[in-house]
């Protein structure tokens, strides 16, 4: 069957079947980029929770501190 092609059809499949595989490699390597850059960015922040903790804006070890007890 393959034989009884065209020549010009041979092309475009080839074409075609080379394109697809540019795409998808193009698309894994992006995403692989993608996820390292995420995966590194979350190495280098402090986690979240343990910096909001300081930085709520009030003082709690404060003298000043009073607790409204109604």
């Amino acid at each position: 069957m393959w034989r009884d092609k065209s020549p010009g059809l041979k092309i475009l499949w080839l074409w075609t079947f080379g394109t697809a595989a540019v795409l998808v490699t193009n698309v894994m390597f992006t995403r692989m980029r993608d996820m390292d850059q995420i995966i590194n960015a979350q190495d280098q922040d402090p986690p979240r929770a343990a910096a909001a903790e300081g930085t709520s804006g009030y003082d709690n070890t404060s003298s000043e501190f009073v607790r409204d007890e109604s």
